[in-house]
């Protein structure tokens, strides 16, 4: 049985869930296959953790202007600059144990679907201490220059742009492949519309708008659910979906009382696809795998509060593909749905482009070339 081993970052959640759809596929794969999933957090001091992780995420949601420049700032940077040679040393110095469980592992081969794990794992390669072959997967829909490192088996790129960056950056053309942003294999299946209403007690008949996310300029779930329950004479549903956040949840719940059979909340749940069989458009963040799970579903986007850098570029990407409207502010997003309302034929437009763009069979695509591989190099 060859055995995989999946390497990914809690510094947001989109790395984890690529992830997870590609040793979710593996599960069921025919040949037999051993897939593990690693955080490498887990396997570093917590100072590093709080340092890499939580920084991270307390920078994006506090100074995403600091966060900006950092990106841009570190994108354009010389891999061989004092700035890159410092963090890949305190890095190196503080994964001792993830190298050490590695080894352990012993695994055929390695995918990465966050670029710590890729740069460590090439410094290895690079000096002997490793020998198994390490593949990249990309999950947005752009290329920043620290995904890029020296001596990796092959990389997977979102788009056909991305894997042209990818070469135009000095990637052998032949390690390229476009496979998409890898989602759960649930996102891939059919879904009776009717029936996934039913369970949420949503009309099947009736346009139905997923929002999934408030966010910096805009407000929370709670004040966009109410402006849009506020427009005269539309006839839609909208859903809230608060996550893990039960005091939205409650507040929520309140205002939905004020508009039956209109606002429905929803706390977390693990059934994602099911609310989105439901939906005609999804108003979210545009992260890279939530963005990918809606491509794969055909739901276009109104896409709000993107983190810079790697988030914009997801919204481009969807902008120029006609997939999704973004909308900068509370009044520019009820003037969206305004648009959409009366304007059924953009929505549906927008929906065939979703449809078209959509990968949601990615992790399959993954794995199969990483296995056809393994196969190739058993045969030599």
């Amino acid at each position: 049985m060859k055995k995989i081993l999946l390497l990914s970052v809690s510094a947001g959640a989109g790395h984890a869930r690529a992830a997870q759809a590609i040793e979710a596929c593996a599960k069921t794969h025919p040949a037999g296959v051993s897939a593990t999933h690693l955080d490498v957090m887990d396997f570093v001091p917590a100072t590093f953790r709080a340092l890499y992780s939580d920084f991270y995420l307390k920078l994006v949601s506090h100074h995403p202007a600091v966060w900006s420049y950092l990106y841009q700032r570190t994108d354009e940077a010389s891999p061989r600059s004092i700035e890159h040679r410092i963090r890949r040393a305190i890095e190196r110095l503080n994964c001792r144990a993830l190298f050490a469980e590695i080894k352990r592992q012993a695994p055929d081969t390695v995918i990465c679907t966050h670029f710590l794990p890729a740069e460590l794992l090439s410094r290895e390669i690079g000096a002997g201490r490793a020998h198994v072959p390490v593949w990249v997967q990309v999950t947005d829909f752009d290329l920043h220059s620290m995904w890029l490192s020296p001596g990796l088996n092959g990389y997977f790129a979102a788009s056909e742009e991305i894997a042209w960056r990818m070469r135009d950056r000095g990637l052998p053309a032949k390690s390229v492949h476009v496979s998409g942003i890898p989602v759960m294999p649930a996102f891939g299946e059919p879904h009776d519309r009717a029936k996934c209403a039913a369970e949420y007690g949503l009309d099947p008949a009736k346009t139905t708008f997923l929002m999934m996310s408030g966010g910096a300029g805009l407000g929370g779930l709670d004040a966009l659910a109410r402006r849009l329950m506020a427009i005269e004479g539309a006839d839609f549903q909208l859903i809230a979906l608060a996550g893990k956040n039960q005091e939205m949840l409650k507040t929520l719940g309140a205002l939905a009382k004020t508009h039956p059979g209109r606002l429905f909340p929803q706390g977390f749940t693990d059934k994602v696809e099911r609310l989105m069989a439901c939906g005609d458009l999804v108003i979210t963040k545009p992260g890279g795998l939530t963005t990918s799970e809606c491509l794969a579903m055909g739901l276009p986007m109104i896409v709000i509060s993107p983190i810079p850098g790697q988030e914009e570029r997801n919204a481009d990407f969807l902008l120029e593909q006609g997939a999704a409207l973004k909308a900068i502010d509370a009044p520019a997003l009820e003037f969206r749905i305004r648009m959409l309302l009366s304007q059924p034929e953009r929505l549906a437009a927008m929906r065939a482009r979703c449809a078209a763009l959509g990968k949601p069979h990615a992790a399959k695509f993954v794995l199969e070339r990483v296995l056809a591989q393994l196969d190739a190099r058993a045969g030599a």
